[in-house]
């Protein structure tokens, strides 16, 4: 089963929701987001993202950082201002972009069905990333971003959420700058005994986004209860669970910045040994083909059928692309240490993927057909571990609308 409780979220005014939200720290670079945040006081950037308001160059992991963050917080509860529910609750957040809406549960998650396996990974993470996200939550005694959580859909469920949306009004209902429609409304008391009894039929929980926030979260806990604090709040997680036929996973693409020993016609030419390649369009129009930008030409690369003995991350594409071409070919051996390689999050097109190249900025690039929430739940249904940026989950939710005090 999976449990969930009600929290008291810390929120913005709906007047200030606009303004506060900002897109998840871990999607954009320094520079990107002092960009976004300029001009712009109450973006939440200056309290993911702090060291946007400190001397350029600045370490990201100085103390003077999470100093900053602090008084970031403590400045935006008040300018904003930053509100508190008066009463524990759950939630549903709504994401819309163009024709597609997917509509998922906010509360706190159990970080012993995390530690338990019932919350399932398939990335691993960075020590470093963690021990950032662990001393930014413990300096705020907040959880500021929610995780992004997928689950089996449960008709339940389903009528429990779509009965919150037709009975009232929502907190907030804004149209980000990318485009993305945010919605959050409460959920009434009477409904939130019901919903949580209809997720003791989810049997599993998949992190889709959001892997080092859980396991800062987790860290957190451990560090607090050193401390001697008395049990609480930081024993669960903020996160959004949405059902698995709601929400859409687009590719995450790759570009290379040198071609290494080949050159464009060697490598046209060992390709040609070992795949089927033919001229063909930006993006692959089914899973086991790969689109590749060399030399000014799109070219379809077919990979074949996957191994049926290999496990169910060794069949995805990325996995093949990287051992079948990668690897072999341009000489790349390990994507999270190499620097010669970059990767693309599909909302950005197959154009960046061109630009990047024609610029010089890359050598070569490969647009990939998106994983399926169903190859990410049977990575993680037999314990594996999904390739270095697999999956990229559009729309994204946005750091700042609900945080969980701990």
């Amino acid at each position: 089963m999976a449990a969930l409780s009600p929290f008291r979220a810390l929120r913005p005014t709906p007047d200030a929701a606009p303004r506060v939200a900002a897109v998840p720290y871990d999607v954009v670079s320094t520079d990107e987001a002092r960009s976004l945040a300029a001009g712009n006081a109450l973006s939440f950037l200056h309290v993911s993202r702090p060291e946007i308001d400190l001397p350029p160059g600045t370490d990201p992991y100085a103390d003077a950082v999470y100093a900053k963050a602090v008084e970031n917080f403590c400045t935006l509860k008040k300018a904003a201002p930053l509100v508190v529910d008066d009463a524990p609750s759950l939630y549903v957040y709504r994401l819309r972009l163009g024709a597609h809406v997917q509509d998922g549960v906010a509360a706190c998650y159990s970080l012993a069905e995390y530690d338990a396996g019932v919350i399932k990974k398939h990335e691993h993470t960075r020590p470093d990333k963690e021990d950032d996200r662990t001393r930014h939550m413990i300096a705020l005694r907040a959880q500021t971003g929610p995780v992004f959580l997928v689950y089996r859909a449960v008709d339940t469920i389903d009528d429990l959420v779509h009965a919150t949306i037709a009975g009232g009004a929502p907190l907030f209902d804004f149209v980000a700058p990318d485009g993305v429609q945010h919605a959050i409304w409460r959920i009434d008391s009477r409904d939130q005994a019901a919903l949580r009894a209809a997720f003791e039929a989810v049997r599993a929980l998949y992190i889709a986004d959001g892997h080092h926030r859980a396991a800062s979260a987790a860290r957190a806990r451990g560090e607090l209860a050193g401390r001697g604090d008395e049990t609480g709040a930081w024993d669960t997680f903020l996160a959004v669970a949405f059902p698995d036929t709601q929400v859409q996973v687009l590719p995450y693409n790759r570009v290379v910045r040198d071609l290494g020993r080949q050159t464009p016609s060697t490598l046209l030419a060992a390709l040609g040994e070992r795949f089927s390649v033919r001229n063909g369009p930006p993006e692959p129009a089914r899973a086991g083909e790969v689109a590749m930008f060399l030399d000014g030409r799109w070219h379809t690369i077919e990979l074949g059928a996957a191994p049926a003995d290999r496990s169910a991350a060794h069949r995805l594409d990325v996995s093949r692309l990287q051992d079948q071409l990668l690897t072999p070919l341009l000489g790349i051996d390990d994507v999270r240490t190499d620097k010669r390689i970059d990767f693309i999050g599909g909302a950005r097109g197959t154009a960046e993927l061109e630009r990047l190249v024609r610029s010089g900025r890359a050598a070569v690039a490969f647009s990939m057909y998106p994983v399926s929430v169903a190859d990410l739940m049977a990575v993680c249904d037999a314990d594996g571990i999904m390739p270095p940026k697999s999956t990229w989950f559009e729309p994204k939710l946005r750091d700042g609308l609900l945080s969980h005090p701990i």
